[in-house]
């Protein structure tokens, strides 16, 4: 007997699970019959971090940190191909730096000044470097 097995990309998994009851998934399964070279369509981000990533200054899979050490505490959160966060120990994706800030702390936070990518500068620093580019 054949066995199918579907792995699907962590952003995708994210994007099923925030969808709500009004919300129609569209998934399309092809066996055969066209080209292995052919691309899915391209992600566009949207939301606050579309620019940062539209500028490359930002790309998906990357993955941000903070440690705030007063509090004892960390996050890690991983940028989806359209521009949100899903956090550690959370089945759905954040729209913003903040609200993912805040799934972790507790508290209302800025995230912008926060969450920190993988060579140190936060992404308030990437937004000031998109201004004055």
């Amino acid at each position: 007997m054949a066995t199918l097995s579907i792995h699907f990309d962590p952003a995708v998994i994210a994007r099923l699970t925030s969808a709500s009851g009004d919300d129609t998934i569209h998934v399309t399964l092809s066996l055969g019959g066209g080209s292995a070279t052919e691309a899915a369509a391209p992600v566009v981000p949207h939301g606050p971090l579309a620019a940062l990533m539209q500028a490359g200054l930002l790309k998906p899979d990357t993955v941000l940190t903070f440690h705030q050490r007063r509090a004892n505490r960390s996050g890690r959160a991983v940028v989806t191909a359209d521009g949100q966060l899903i956090v550690d120990g959370h089945s759905s994706p954040f729209p913003s730096p903040s609200k993912a800030a805040e799934a972790v702390t507790g508290n209302v936070i800025n995230g912008w000044t926060l969450w920190h990518t993988p060579d140190g500068p936060t992404l308030d620093q990437l937004r000031q470097k998109l201004d004055t580019e």
